[in-house]
């Protein structure tokens, strides 16, 4: 896996026509050739001056005509051998309805909480119910080149993490966690807390 970073400054925002989660989603896909998504992002945000944009691959992304890569290094398979590690994540907390099969928001921070909280053996880790927070919830909007509107809901969640099963620890790492991850969602960013 390469770790990388997308650093826009406002002038790239404007000639990227920065607006909102899709070209977002549009700017980083434009980065790496081809059809398959072997590729996470999370979009840091910025200062009306810089936009920061962490992109975790399978692959080393394009050089961007607008905008530059930077960090672009592999991620050591010791990184991922700790037994425990703080995290944040922005996810697309949803379930669904076993009645109707639709999807159905999940929503109120006690219920975040208790929705990741059950997810997490699942997905190799557990989490330490006292350190968890929920920052950031809400919706993400945005209209699609073809006029469909798409509304998703968010949650950034931190806290820390100690890891059960080291090789669905390392899937949720590589390949995401949750649902709409090609606008942004699912990207496990972790630190170490043990010495290895």
């Amino acid at each position: 896996m390469i770790a990388s970073m997308l650093k826009l400054n406002r002038a790239d925002c404007k000639a990227l026509r920065i607006t909102d989660a899709y070209s977002i989603h549009r700017v980083i896909y434009d980065l790496f050739s081809g059809a398959a998504r072997d590729f996470l992002f999370a979009d840091k945000g910025g200062d009306g001056n810089a936009r920061l944009i962490l992109i975790l691959s399978e692959r080393a992304p394009n050089v961007p005509v607008h905008g530059e890569i930077t960090l672009p290094k592999g991620v050591p398979d010791s990184f991922l051998e700790h037994a425990r590690y703080g995290f944040e994540i922005t996810l697309n907390p949803t379930k669904r309805d076993k009645h109707s099969g639709k999807l159905v928001a999940i929503r109120g921070s006690e219920n975040l909480h208790q929705w990741l909280l059950q997810k997490a053996p699942s997905l190799g880790f557990e989490i330490d119910a006292d350190s968890l927070e929920v920052r950031c919830a809400g919706v993400q909007t945005f209209r699609r080149d073809d006029g469909t509107v798409v509304t998703h809901n968010t949650a950034t969640f931190v806290g820390k993490l100690s890891v059960t099963d080291r090789s669905k620890f390392q899937l949720s790492f590589q390949k995401g966690i949750g649902r709409a991850k090609a606008f942004g969602f699912g990207l496990l960013q972790i630190v170490p807390l043990d010495r290895h």
